[in-house]
């Protein structure tokens, strides 16, 4: 018998509810998730969860929790909830942004959400002049902005997000926040240096930023890091085979990706897929979990 794996994916957890990204999750909605998650789930650290689904020895509605891309509200805001509740989790950081970092969405978010007036004026970084006159037009505008530097090489991308966003603040973990998660008995996994997809990338600069990112972890927690997270995580899109292998190689022990589901025995553990349900209920958070096992049972 196979039992299906739901490894639940996170991105950011903020303090309060954000008028802008009603989307993400704030702390009362992670808490509730977690009182689920201990009530009705068997929440494993995501290394012995590998192991075990490889050995088929994994318990009934066994889950996982994950977070991608290194933000400081994963200590501030998260770490705490996770002790709380007493479950464990794994956070995948990309060592180019500690200390100090912010990635360019975020920038440009504060940009359009700072702006003061009704008007928004990029003319000389090569857009135009926009009305953000309320939030839904705001959003509007930040969507439409993301979009379009979406498609730029990154380093022209960076180039025009520097441009718009000359002064922007820090949103991303320093070394002391990491050893943090670390000692609280959180695993640490790897996300590249400058979480750059794969895919985009020579064979050598693809093995540089998996290498590079590796042994920065390591140098600063002083533990092994034998787990990665595919940047952006699309299958076939943002890491292929030979990425894969590359992980393989180097001696990781399982990969995930942004893929949908919930993972198998047969499952390649270098392309795990995870899931989040951002139901706000606890029916239907409880419903979206139970189908996504089944649907890989």
């Amino acid at each position: 018998m196979q039992v299906p794996l739901s490894i639940l994916m996170y991105r950011r957890v903020i303090a309060r509810p954000d008028p802008l990204f009603p989307d993400i999750i704030e702390a009362d909605r992670f808490a509730q998730h977690l009182r689920l998650l201990r009530r009705w789930f068997q929440v494993l650290p995501l290394e012995q969860a590998v192991r075990r689904l490889k050995e088929r020895s994994l318990p009934s509605r066994a889950a996982c929790i994950t977070f991608d891309g290194g933000y400081a509200d994963h200590a501030d805001v998260a770490l705490p909830l996770l002790q709380r509740f007493g479950l464990p989790a794994t956070f995948f950081v990309a060592t180019g942004y500690l200390d100090g970092g912010y990635s360019w969405t975020d920038a440009v978010i504060e940009l359009v959400r700072n702006a003061p007036g009704p008007r928004l004026n990029l003319a000389r970084c090569g857009f135009g002049a926009y009305d953000v006159a309320c939030p839904v037009r705001r959003r509007a505008v930040i969507d439409m902005l993301l979009a379009a530097l979406g498609t730029l090489p990154p380093v022209e991308r960076l180039e025009r997000v520097h441009a718009m966003a000359r002064r922007t603040t820090p949103t991303m973990l320093s070394s002391d926040q990491l050893i943090a998660l670390h000692r609280a008995g959180m695993d640490i996994g790897g996300h590249t240096v400058n979480q750059h997809s794969l895919a985009t990338l020579s064979n050598a600069e693809a093995r540089a930023e998996i290498g590079n990112g590796r042994a920065r972890l390591e140098e600063i927690v002083q533990a092994p890091v034998r787990l990665f997270a595919y940047p952006n995580g699309k299958p076939g899109e943002d890491f292929e085979k030979r990425h894969a292998n590359m992980l393989r190689s180097a001696g990781f022990d399982a990969a995930v990706t942004t893929a949908s589901g919930a993972a198998r025995a047969d499952c390649d553990p270098y392309e795990l897929p995870r899931f989040t349900p951002w139901d706000r209920s606890s029916g239907g958070f409880l419903l979206r979990m139970g189908s996504n096992l089944l649907s890989a049972a």
